[in-house]
């Protein structure tokens, strides 16, 4: 009778028994509850695992690292290092499968691999957990052309390899030999090591033809990684194809896996303005697939692409527990040894030497994940820029934590920390109550015990040029400088005449600080309270960093220099067009193509394109082709620089018409829409007719309106628009982007031409 009531219950109730089995077992630290919370084995506390994706074992990472003649073994040592600083506690990465692969699925066993295991017994050093996703379908080359590597996913694609009889065998062929694979420095296979927490089985599939196939080959690829003994939760891509959800979500996975890009991907340029709107919420729209439900979410890869600003990572680290998730891991940490000029991926930037206030935003984000509950919300922006002890400031450019252990900051602040005698940990970038700093590079600073603290400096940064432009491995983006500058720390127990002892000089001399300010250059420290000894050794380490080490220091072939003599770079423009004298110019297509975003519902078949009339005037050509969407395209412009350009002794309230050059294919309604620094938008509807013209439209006839999120954020069934809660009246001065969108019948092919505009005050 009660074998009778198991096999119902297995029947029933298969999470349940599969849940029971993942408690039992000793080879992984979590398991998924009933309700598809991950929880640790340990004390059944709800788990967060926080980090990032990192490929230098990999395609275009190692390749890049050979030509530059760097040691990738010590390359991936300092970065992991940088993680560890960063209080990530997640690694996640698609494998270069075709690096590692022949066409039947045979694995290889070669220096991919063998760096692969290097990486994951260094992170597992530093406590990182792990998920693997075996299968990534790509090709190794981007950003350069493919290699032929004689790979399953070379043969088949990834379009081919979830509907072919011949690549699903390759690929089962593959996933058995993968996790019976002995990693050599951990001396386990992925399964038995309890730092490997799951598995997601591929990357980004695109699924097509019947969903019957979809649901089989999941089916399938799980039980050929469950062949080899694994028993861990098994993850499979759900937002990559929405269509194909209800499939995916019919197979005996354990978990779904989501991406976000909030702000698009591929800008060719930094993205200005206020862009806190856009990472205001996840949407999930699969919850009403029974299926779905009481199934574990994980974020394999996001990032605010093409921002290098500092504010943008805590508010999608809450916005991801808001909506579920307990894994989140950031696409992609760029590795030291090419940071300086972010050819990896040059849509992503982020680096502990080469972006640190965006580096001090992650590890302030790692904390949000860690601390923000499950599914609770804070409300729509802007009253969820402060939650908890965090605070995210777009005016600013700052992301904080103050709590009573840990102050963190990615820019200058004037907060106070909550209570400076019970501080253990300090980080930031530039100064605060506590630490006033010349320099612009990151510190650390942990307490040892009561009178001594260590402190690590990272180099100064020098910003050359746009980071997200069309990169090259001669051309850096940022360098950086082994400037010394003056430091001043304010730390109740360690008084105002501390003495500083260098930790990794080649020669170290002993200096007291004066008033608590002394002057400092990249590398670590250990500060003692006056008449306080030193007690600590080689072997004292604060968390998951050793005291002696330093991640300051460069690989060659960094380019280091005097961070005096060098300007900063401005982009500077100057619109060279005549204009009235009561003008003022805030679009030029030909000098502002570095400010644009372009939208389209079809992205694949409006094309957009500058044109050059026979007067020698450029205008930006936006086409459509019909859709089903109401919304028919258009771009976005940050003009915030030219409106606060407006000579000192005028007034933006002398300006009262937006002046447009505009013709269309045919005559079709335009919105034009003017956005301020808090996300409120304004706007007014023009017809743009078929003759081209100058078209004079009043500011007083702005109203609020409701603006779209552009670059659109991915995926595509993220919210396209953002409704703000405030008031607010139109102001002319407060403006920072303005959209142009075409608002025509969607079934209508037609193009719309865009030339200057310029605000006007007849």
């Amino acid at each position: 009778m009660r074998i009778r009531v198991i096999f119902v219950i297995a029947l029933l109730c298969p999470a349940l028994l599969l849940n029971a089995q993942q408690k039992k077992n000793d080879q992984n630290e979590i398991y998924i509850d009933a309700k598809g919370v991950i929880r640790l084995q340990q004390n059944g506390k709800e788990a967060s695992f926080f980090g990032v994706n990192y490929t230098l074992p990999f395609a275009y990472g190692y390749r890049s690292h050979k030509k530059r003649t760097i040691d990738i073994e010590k390359a991936i040592d300092m970065d992991v290092y940088h993680m560890a600083h960063l209080g990530i506690n997640a690694f996640r990465v698609h494998v270069w499968d075709t690096e590692i692969s022949d066409t039947l699925g045979n694995l290889k066993e070669n220096e991919h691999l063998r760096l692969f295991d290097y990486l994951v017994s260094k992170l597992e050093e530093r406590n990182i957990r792990i998920i693997i996703t075996p299968i990534a379908y790509w090709g190794n080359g981007y950003p350069d052309q493919d290699e032929k590597t004689g790979s399953f996913s070379e043969k088949y694609g990834k379009g081919d390899a979830v509907v072919n009889e011949a690549a699903f065998k390759a690929q089962e062929r593959y996933l058995q030999q993968f996790f019976k694979h002995i990693n050599p420095y951990t001396r386990k296979a992925y399964g038995q090591d309890r730092f490997v927490i799951a598995t997601e089985i591929n990357n980004e599939p695109h699924h097509s033809g019947p969903k019957a196939l979809t649901t089989s080959y999941v089916n399938r690829m799980v039980a050929a990684i469950k062949s080899t003994g694994w028993n861990k939760p098994v993850f499979y891509n759900i937002s990559e194809s929405p269509l194909y959800a209800d499939a995916v979500a019919k197979s005996n996975v354990n978990g779904f896996s989501f991406q976000w890009y909030p702000t698009g991907l591929v800008a060719g340029h930094e993205l200005s303005g206020n862009l806190l709107p856009n990472v205001d919420k996840y949407v999930i729209p699969f919850d009403t697939i029974p299926e779905f439900k009481h199934k574990a979410r994980m974020i394999y890869e996001f990032d605010a692409a093409d921002v290098l600003k500092s504010y943008m990572y805590p508010a999608m680290a809450r916005s991801f527990k808001t909506a579920g998730f307990q894994w989140a891991t950031q696409f992609a940490y760029d590795p030291a040894g090419t940071a300086d000029v972010n050819t990896e991926y040059q849509t992503h930037y982020l680096n502990l030497v080469f972006t640190p206030a965006k580096a001090i935003s992650l590890l302030i984000a790692a904390n949000v994940f860690q601390e923000v509950p499950l599914y609770k919300s804070y409300g729509s922006f802007p009253a969820d820029t402060t939650f908890g002890p965090f605070t995210v400031s777009y005016k600013r450019n700052l992301s904080e934590m103050n709590a009573p252990t840990a102050f963190y900051y990615s820019n200058h602040t004037f907060s106070k920390p909550v209570n400076v005698g019970a501080l253990q940990h300090i980080a930031g970038v530039g100064s605060s109550p506590v630490v006033d700093y010349q320099g612009n590079g990151s510190y650390f600073i942990d307490k040892l015990t009561d009178g001594s603290w260590r402190l690590e400096v990272f180099p100064d940064i020098i910003s050359v040029q746009d980071p997200f432009g069309k990169n090259s491995l001669t051309s850096p983006v940022t360098n950086i400088s082994l400037k010394v500058n003056q430091m001043k720390i304010t730390l109740p127990d360690l008084g105002a005449d501390f003495k500083v002892t260098s930790l990794t000089a080649a020669n170290p001399d002993d200096k007291s600080a004066v008033a608590g300010a002394f002057s400092v250059g990249p590398g670590t420290y250990i500060l003692l309270k006056k008449g306080q000894k030193n007690i600590f050794t080689a072997k004292t380490r604060i968390g998951n960093i050793g005291l002696h080490e330093s991640g300051s220091g460069v690989l060659p072939p960094f380019t280091v220099q005097n961070i005096d003599s060098i300007a900063a770079n401005t982009a500077v423009r100057e619109a060279n067009v005549t204009l009235p004298a009561s003008g003022r110019l805030i679009y030029h297509p030909a000098k502002d193509k570095d400010r644009v975003v372009v939208y389209s519902p079809d992205w694949k078949s409006d094309p957009y394109e500058y044109i050059t009339d026979a007067l020698g005037m450029v205008w930006l050509k936006l086409a459509h082709k019909p859709v089903k969407e109401s919304l028919l395209g258009g771009f976005e412009v940050y003009v915030k620089d030219q409106i606060n350009g407006i000579s000192i002794g005028k007034d933006t309230d002398q300006y009262k018409n937006i002046v447009i050059n505009a013709v269309a294919s045919v005559e079709m309604p335009v919105k034009i829409i003017l956005i301020n620094a808090d996300a409120v938008a304004f706007s007014t509807m023009v017809t743009i007719g078929t003759e081209k013209k100058e078209i004079s439209i009043p500011l007083s006839g702005f109203q609020k309106d409701v603006p779209i999120l552009l670059p659109r954020p991915y995926p595509g069934f993220q919210a396209l628009q953002f409704i703000s809660q405030q008031p607010g009246s139109f102001d002319l001065k407060n403006v920072e982007k303005m959209q142009v969108l075409l608002s025509g019948d969607a079934k209508t092919e037609c193009s719309l031409e865009i030339g200057n505009i310029r605000l006007d005050n007849k």
